[in-house]
């Protein structure tokens, strides 16, 4: 066992804290995904709500990585449409969370996407081309990306399907969704602390640690991305965002 701060962690515990790190790190710079394997694996050291409160701190600093190398991409007439209605969805989900069963949520979550999944394959298939840039649909698609960060750190499915549906393209794609996570994982920071108080100095302290192991994720995420197509990126983002539904589900 290894003393880190006010955490008694085994070596193999350290080990897949830092691979979430990786993780975390490759996600926020493109490989879009592979972060729903972070989740279960932080969860399995911490417990659920605290690893909440963990993963928080890391998703910002590589949200920052992100930005610092996509923000010349990122679209800002989505982000602007978007984050009113995921503020509102954060604020939801810090009430709901602390009562609603996690699993049904899951499974309720991974329903809606398998749905909305369906009909933008559909799209796909068929080659239309309509861009479903509706208010309600961004108000859906940012509540429930709000409430989905806030309660399970699932958001990166229902945003990879709000801006696939919009057809942005790759480094387009990455960039508004590394501004949009920054800002709204930074709102919720204040829930975490005061609310939830998941976050405590000696959790931070232990994400401080684990950032040579985002840095090194971010780097190796940038250097995939720019080695995939904009077509092939697309069916990628589809892919595993049915991966994380069926996980969600089953």
């Amino acid at each position: 066992m290894l003393s880190l701060f006010s955490y008694e962690l085994s070596y193999n515990a350290l080990l897949l804290l830092f691979l979430v790190a990786f993780f975390i790190g490759m996600a926020k710079t493109g490989v879009s995904g592979i972060s729903m394997f972070a989740v279960p694996l932080l969860a399995l050291n911490f417990g659920g709500k605290e690893s909440s409160g963990i993963m928080l701190p890391l998703l910002i600093m590589a949200d920052i990585f992100g930005v610092f190398y996509y923000h010349r991409s990122a679209n800002w007439y989505y982000l602007r449409k978007l984050f009113p209605w995921a503020a509102i969805g954060v604020v939801v989900g810090t009430i709901i969370g602390q009562y609603i069963n996690d699993q049904v949520f899951r499974q309720l979550m991974g329903g809606i996407i398998f749905a909305s999944l369906a009909v933008m394959i559909w799209q796909e298939k068929s080659k239309k081309t309509d861009v479903p840039d509706y208010l309600w649909f961004a108000i859906l698609m940012g509540i429930l990306g709000g409430i989905t960060t806030m309660v399970g750190n699932l958001a990166g499915t229902v945003m990879a399907l709000y801006l696939l549906s919009m057809r942005l393209p790759k480094n387009e794609f990455i960039g508004t969704a590394a501004c949009f996570f920054l800002a709204v994982n930074l709102f919720k920071v204040p829930f975490h602390v005061f609310v939830w108080e998941t976050i405590t100095l000696d959790s931070f302290l232990l994400n401080l640690v684990s950032l040579p192991f985002i840095a090194l994720g971010a780097f190796v995420g940038v250097h995939i991305v720019k080695r995939i197509s904009n077509n092939q990126y697309r069916w990628w983002v589809i892919g595993m965002t049915v991966l994380a539904a069926i996980l969600m589900v089953f």
